[in-house]
């Protein structure tokens, strides 16, 4: 009797184990795809802040709650003008959205963002020598529902400003329409020793409203 009572409950076990493989499985793919993704950095546009092959997490359910803030790294599907395919996925900071009015650059050599001069503490520096905020002079008012994103790699970024000058200043085709973002990157996770959040700058703080 004592085997008879101990084999059931092994039995109800494996049973049972598919069921559950099949729950996480299920689990996993709904987080995957409507809460968390993970991307890998492929490229040099957002060092210092990303290195290539960093892994971050992307939160893709924030922005059905609100739109994009300035400051905050976002993944979005790049234009076809952009990347030559259709579909890539980008990693850039926003810097202006819809009905800001962002010129390059005061006297000090800084952004401007509805009259407020921006500091870019994370922008690229190699060698005690830091990247200028934009490699040209621009006064632009970016589209409602619409996001003016850079790089902090601003020399080797492919971004707003870039698409900007060799669209001929078309501001639609420099800037990302707010429902091609994917989400927001808001942590490394991998390599640990890099791990860290990836907060809004406490400079983004003074800017005013459009």
């Amino acid at each position: 009797m004592i085997d008879e009572q101990t084999d059931k409950p092994r039995s109800s076990f494996w049973k049972e184990l598919p069921i559950l493989l099949g729950v996480a499985i299920l689990v996993a793919v709904l987080v995957r795809f409507f809460v968390l993704q993970t991307f890998f950095i492929p490229s040099q546009s957002m060092e210092n802040t990303l290195q290539i092959d960093d892994r971050v997490l992307v939160n893709k359910l924030v922005y059905d709650f609100r739109s994009p803030h300035r400051g905050e790294i976002v993944v979005f599907k790049a234009p076809v003008e952009w990347s030559g395919r259709e579909g890539e996925d980008f990693i850039k900071r926003v810097i202006g959205v819809g009905g800001d009015h962002v010129v390059c650059c005061d006297a000090e050599d800084r952004l401007v963002i509805n009259g407020q001069p921006l500091v870019e503490p994370y922008i690229f520096s190699a060698n005690g020598q830091q990247d200028r905020p934009a490699d040209q002079e621009f006064d632009i008012t970016v589209p409602k529902g619409r996001l003016w994103v850079m790089g902090d790699h601003r020399s080797a970024s492919g971004d707003s400003l870039e698409h900007w000058q060799q669209s001929g200043q078309d501001i639609d085709a420099a800037t990302i329409a707010e429902d091609e973002v994917v989400g927001r990157a808001f942590t490394i996770f991998w390599p640990v020793n890099r791990a860290k959040w990836l907060s809004v700058p406490k400079e983004y703080d003074g800017i005013p409203n459009s």
